[in-house]
């Protein structure tokens, strides 16, 4: 059973490059399915508050970290606490993208107001891009922007995708700085930026489709705001009224949240399928992965109900407050739960091992 939980016993061989599991046709899909069925209503007032605590406690963890003495152990205990907050409160994007349009109206602006903007990430630029994700038609496929085949390639491309979250939040600042305005102005550049360079993604190959009708000015008016937040703060520090050292922190901060992300992102599926072939919901689920890990410790790298992602794989529109029963749930009354604890890994450090040795055994079968 152990070689079940850490998902090694039924890991497709990482040559094979597939993401199609012998097995998948036999996950008891439509049991799972009964078991969870009355937890898909999501608690608004959990939304509110637990967004709210998170984004409180992150900016006002930078505004401590700003005005402390550099390199104080204040000032690394706040930059510690900010980024662990404003991680949390940057992921509710997650929650947005899933949420039924026209919901959660005021709670989508509030979260755009008070993290999405100041923090470069507007709602829009993970909302159909994630949906897309989760269709059986393109997960795994090079339409999702969210796959990319690491178990099957080299193993170099692990490090330099995490690396590369060093650079992020400036290229996200100079988007907003620069090609915001020239948008504004030339809509052949802004159909080409919403194209290529308006989408959080992983494979920077992705085209995004172009927006449906009455999108578009929607996503210009966040893209604006957005700009705003850049120009505002820049101006403040000019005039002397917002410490340089602001910027700075809010540097090192959104760094220190997209390598968090980075990681979490390398351990939320089995990326196998090299071939980029279509894949049924059940393969789909077999190549993602639940890390429950500490109900206390884990959240802070997976937060908002993350560290279940193969499960949320299995229910996308399931609210995250309720995937942790969902998996205890299917744990312990499906009557054959091998397939379900076989996405399961025991913790970030096991999901990461196994990606990299799978990466390293198909390098060397290629």
């Amino acid at each position: 059973m152990e070689k079940d939980i850490m998902g090694a016993s039924d890991a497709p061989k990482a040559a094979t490059k597939s993401g199609a599991h012998p097995e998948a046709a036999d996950f008891p899909l439509r049991e799972a399915r009964k078991l969870v069925r009355d937890l898909w209503q999501p608690n608004v007032r959990l939304y509110w508050t637990d967004f709210t605590i998170a984004n409180v406690l992150g900016w006002g963890s930078i505004a401590v970290a700003t005005l402390s003495p550099l390199g104080s152990i204040v000032q690394i205990i706040a930059v510690i606490v900010a980024t662990l907050a404003l991680y949390r409160a940057v992921i509710f994007i997650h929650e947005l993208a899933h949420l039924r349009r026209g919901t959660f109206t005021w709670f989508r602006r509030y979260w755009n107001v008070t993290c999405g903007f100041p923090m470069q990430v507007p709602a829009y630029s993970y909302a159909d891009v994630h949906i897309d994700h989760h269709k059986p038609k393109i997960y795994g496929t090079e339409e999702d922007g969210e796959y990319l085949p690491f178990a099957v390639d080299e193993p170099w491309k692990i490090i330099a995708f995490v690396a590369q979250a060093v650079f992020v939040p400036g290229l996200l600042a100079l988007r907003s700085l620069v090609l915001v305005p020239i948008m504004l102005v030339s809509k052949a550049f802004r159909e080409f930026v919403w194209q290529r360079l308006s989408s959080l993604v992983i494979d920077y190959r992705y085209l995004r489709p172009a927006p449906k009708p009455g999108q578009g000015r929607d996503w210009m008016l966040e893209d604006v705001f957005t700009a705003a937040y850049v120009y505002a703060a820049l101006a403040l520090v000019y005039f002397d009224l917002l410490p340089l050292a602001f910027l700075g922190i809010w540097y090192v901060v959104t760094v220190a949240i997209f390598l968090l992300n980075a990681l979490r992102t390398l351990a939320a599926h089995a990326y196998r399928n090299g071939g980029r072939e279509r894949m049924s919901q059940q393969e789909e689920f077999l190549d993602s992965v639940d890390v429950p890990g500490n109900r206390y410790i884990t959240p802070l790298w997976a937060p908002v109900g993350l560290r279940f992602h193969a499960t949320h794989h299995l229910f996308p529109g399931m609210p995250y407050h309720n995937l942790e029963k969902a998996h205890e749930r299917l744990k312990t009354d499906l009557p054959d739960n091998r397939l379900y604890l076989a996405a399961t890994r025991k913790n970030l450090w096991v999901a990461m091992a196994q990606l990299w040795r799978e990466a390293k055994a198909a390098k060397q079968t290629s």
